[in-house]
């Protein structure tokens, strides 16, 4: 093992510390937050062009973004490895690790996505008007006309699909490719989310949803999987479960998640998942999200030991 592996493998620790403990750097200084800011640049004006010209932009939008984002990823990376040599070792290890962790933690966001589902169940159980408010800051979806039982359905969904959106992808294509990678697949799925729907999106934003796609393809099953790894008997339920949704990635972790629960989970008038489930309860949120607090701490273990196992030397520095 070399010590640009053992790097890698401190800094996901590190960066899971940080989030635990501190949450989400202020918005002007968050990397994702400058992602959107780019991407809101273009967006309006992509949509108004004819399909053939939304679609070229918006894939001109994106790789140009991209192409930044790798960039600066790339630089901040070097800058921590050259700067500090640490494969000296010590100090300059630690420090080294330190820094890369601090430079992770903003491109993934579990303690943000927990609290959140948290206070949707919390803000339900004052009201369901305060419930459907708290869901949409949540998600895109209309929420002013669902049942106190779909609310729940929808935080639950929310939780299993970002589990892997927000925080084990990114850890993914860190292990994969460093830095440069998890500021990549953010930046994807900062676009998809954005500018991946249909409607006036439809070409514009067609480029967007298919890299978040690709990109998400391998994670989702990871996150899948491995909800459900102390079950490997739910497997050819899983199967079947995730082809349900329309995303070829969103229903493996919310298929796996209704199996774990086994509670039905719905986007009404789009998919059903484990339908023979029973109605979920308020106690199902808890239970959810310590499901996939365990499926992180697996998920990151494999990443570490990943990372320590498969990356090569340092740019710069001996191997």
């Amino acid at each position: 093992m070399t010590p640009m592996s053992w790097l890698l493998a401190a800094a996901i620790p590190v960066a899971l510390v940080v989030d635990r403990a501190f949450g989400e750097p202020p918005a002007r200084a968050h990397p994702v937050v400058g992602m959107g800011r780019w991407l809101g640049l273009f967006g309006d004006r992509i949509c108004a062009m004819r399909p053939a010209a939304a679609f070229i932009g918006g894939a001109m939008a994106w790789s140009v973004g991209a192409l930044l984002v790798v960039a600066i990823a790339v630089g901040v990376e070097q800058l921590v490895i050259l700067g500090l040599a640490p494969w000296l070792g010590g100090w300059r290890f630690a420090l080294a690790a330190l820094l890369l962790g601090l430079a992770l933690k903003p491109l993934l966001a579990w303690r943000m996505l927990r609290d959140e589902v948290a206070a949707v169940e919390a803000a339900l159980e004052r009201s369901l008007d305060e419930g459907r408010e708290q869901l949409s800051r949540l998600v895109s979806r209309d929420t002013r006309q669902l049942s106190p039982t779909e609310v729940r359905e929808t935080a639950i969904e929310t939780l299993a699909e970002n589990l892997n959106d927000s925080v084990i992808a990114p850890l993914f294509w860190f292990v994969i490719a460093g830095l440069p990678g998890a500021a990549l697949y953010r930046f994807a799925n900062t676009a998809d989310a954005m500018w991946g729907y249909r409607g006036p999106w439809e070409w514009a934003g067609k480029w967007a949803a298919r890299a978040d796609d690709l990109l998400s393809w391998i994670p989702a099953r990871l996150t899948g999987l491995a909800m459900i790894a102390t079950r490997p008997g739910l497997l050819p339920r899983l199967l079947r479960e995730a082809a349900r949704t329309p995303s070829p990635n969103g229903g493996w972790p919310m298929g796996a998640m209704a199996l774990r629960l086994d509670r039905a989970l719905s986007k009404p008038g789009h998919y059903r998942l484990h339908p023979a489930g029973v109605s979920v309860t308020a106690a199902d949120t808890l239970i959810a999200r310590r499901i996939a607090a365990r499926t992180l701490l697996a998920l990151a273990l494999l990443g570490a030991l990943g990372a320590a196992a498969l990356r090569g030397g340092f740019a710069g520095g001996p191997a």
